[in-house]
């Protein structure tokens, strides 16, 4: 009944249904696999971010114990002034859906030595200069003290993404890369702060404060749930589609007997 399965184009049919099934699994797993992800950044951000601001000092004697990893979303107090000679955007942002663009400037500090790259906030795709010191987001003069939190800096996503001319100066990049800032700057700490707030206020700004990511799970749990419900279906379909294949086909074979067989009596 069910030696057709044995034919060649059926075996192919065995082992792409194995193969579909192994990959929706794997994608199910890669879910959860997100989803734990998740769920430690948002306890990291909650326990990191509700804690006092530290110095720099303070922060760089961490660093010496800790992975920068572990420190992410850390409070940080900084006093500096800002070097708009080093400003640039990082592009392709969204806030509320809105598109728009990043302004990281540097911060020379005033304990000395390398300065930190503080992403001030996100302006519209509205404002066109595409110049840097960008006009109309002038960050505020002289001593100024910022308070914001430890970011790692960012990298290339695998094999997607856009990456950025390892050589000249660039007015945009396509992410908080700290490394190709310094390239073009001089040296920085090998981390960037997002802005919580600073001391002056800039005196006119339309750039909004980016604010920590939301403290929720996303939809990886629904998503993972929906690719094993495909995989059961797909695991426990695939044989009932083997039976009915079998028994129509046995059905034309009965058929195919029974006309053969009145035509022989109709012969006889």
């Amino acid at each position: 009944m069910y030696a057709f399965t044995r034919r060649p184009r059926w075996i192919l049919s065995h082992l792409l249904v194995v193969i579909i099934v192994i990959v929706m699994v794997f994608l199910g797993f890669w879910q959860l696999h997100r989803l734990a992800e998740k769920q430690a950044r948002n306890q990291l951000a909650a326990e990191n971010s509700r804690r006092s601001p530290v110095t720099l000092a303070a922060l760089l004697d961490e660093m010496k114990t800790r992975p920068l990893g572990e420190l992410q979303y850390r409070a940080v107090e900084l006093r500096g002034s800002y070097d708009t000679a080093g400003e640039v955007a990082v592009r392709n942002r969204t806030l509320d859906g809105a598109p728009g663009r990043w302004i990281v400037t540097p911060l020379k500090v005033d304990e000395g030595g390398p300065g930190v790259a503080v992403m001030r906030g996100f302006v519209p795709q509205v404002i066109d200069d595409l110049t840097p010191p960008f006009d109309g987001v002038e960050p505020p003069s002289g001593e100024v003290r910022v308070v914001g939190y430890v970011q790692p800096t960012q990298v290339k996503d695998g094999w997607f993404g856009v990456t950025d001319p390892s050589d000249g100066t660039l007015a945009e990049l396509s992410r908080v890369d700290v490394g190709r800032l310094a390239k073009q700057y001089g040296e920085l700490q090998p981390f960037w702060v997002q802005l919580r707030g600073q001391d002056p206020a800039s005196a006119t700004n339309p750039m909004t404060a980016v604010p920590l990511p939301p403290d929720d799970e996303g939809p990886h749990r629904g998503y993972a749930v929906q690719w094993f419900i495909f995989a059961v279906i797909a695991v426990g379909g695939y044989p009932l589609i083997l039976r009915r294949v079998a028994r129509n086909r046995l059905i034309d074979e009965d058929e195919s007997t029974s006309a053969i067989v009145e035509e022989s009596t109709v012969d006889g």
